[in-house]
């Protein structure tokens, strides 16, 4: 009867230390988490579970690290904090605190899934390399591209405009051929030049002094010249057959030389663009019955022609 009451007695005490102790652990947050080592920064590591998506698990400088070895995983060799890498399946024991973060005593994991979170991170960094240079020569090329673009663009830009220019410039050739078939129509031509158009000054008998009444036609002509590419300006005096043929020379000479200092000097035109006066004397008679009074006054005069280089007209 004692003696029952005895194991009684021993009975509860044990059991009241069992359920004191357990009331210690779960005062203290004790608990033992397994789970898969999602990410790791420094000292925090976050820890994937079935049961919890995410739990924060704090390391210290006394958390003891181990790997199981042996058939029964009943070894364990201490570990540097180092092992602990993303993909590491692991078994956490420790106590939670105020911010229910789970610091850890002790953590355990398997040879076989150490060395099988290595290659998994070796796989990664592999892929995250590739992706890297895969990212970096899209982005070379993406600029590349770019440029290519631009230069293309530009490149177009400047055809529009050549195009543009090219049309400009057939327009005014046809305008500048229309304009010489009119006046060669009117005037004729040379062997080498057109002729765009002309003034003729003329003068009394024995005169060799030009009529003012002429001067704004000469200086019309000028202006008009000036609008006329590569153009060149011919001058060409001439006299009555009346006289000597002496002093019919010197008189087409003198009138010409004074047609073109109007030219020279008023109208401006540059000595590069003028022929050489050229006296013609009593050739090339400009009347019919050169008897006749208006026939030899038609004589006496200078011819004044703007001129253009027919392979000058067609550019």
């Amino acid at each position: 009867m004692a003696r029952r009451k005895i194991l009684r007695l021993t009975s509860t005490a044990a059991l009241l230390f069992t359920l004191a102790a357990l009331s210690r652990a779960i005062a203290f947050g004790q608990t033992k988490i397994e789970g898969t080592i999602k990410g790791r920064s420094g000292s925090e590591i976050i820890l994937q579970t079935t049961g919890t998506p995410k739990i924060i698990v704090l390391l210290t400088d006394s958390t003891d690290v181990g790997q199981l070895q042996g058939a029964f995983k009943a070894r364990n060799k201490k570990m540097s904090m180092a092992a602990l890498i993303p993909g590491l399946p692991i078994r956490v024991d420790g106590t939670y605190d105020a911010k229910n973060h789970l610091v850890a005593k002790t953590i355990r994991f398997k040879g076989n899934d150490l060395e099988q979170a290595y290659a998994i991170n070796a796989g990664l960094s592999e892929t995250k390399e590739t992706l890297e240079k895969t990212t970096q020569q899209a982005e070379q090329n993406k600029e590349k591209l770019e440029k290519q673009n631009a230069a293309l663009a530009a490149q177009n830009a400047a055809l529009k405009e050549q195009q543009e220019a090219l049309a400009e410039h057939e327009k005014k050739i046809a305008a500048n051929k229309a304009a010489i078939a009119a006046n060669s129509a009117r005037f004729g031509q040379l062997d080498d030049y057109y002729i765009i158009d002309e003034v003729i000054v003329l003068f009394g008998n024995s005169q060799v002094k030009v009529d003012p009444k002429y001067n704004p036609q000469l200086l019309a002509l000028a202006e008009k010249a000036r609008a006329v590419n590569g153009y060149m300006i011919e001058v060409k005096g001439y006299a009555s057959a009346s006289g000597s043929a002496a002093l019919n020379q010197k008189l087409s000479d003198d009138r010409a030389a004074n047609v073109t200092n109007i030219l020279l000097q008023q109208g401006r035109i540059p000595l590069t663009n003028m022929l050489a006066p050229a006296a013609m004397g009593e050739s090339e008679q400009a009347g019919r019955d050169h008897k006749s009074v208006d026939a030899e006054a038609a004589d006496r005069r200078v011819v004044v022609r703007i001129l253009q280089n027919k392979g000058i007209a067609g550019l």
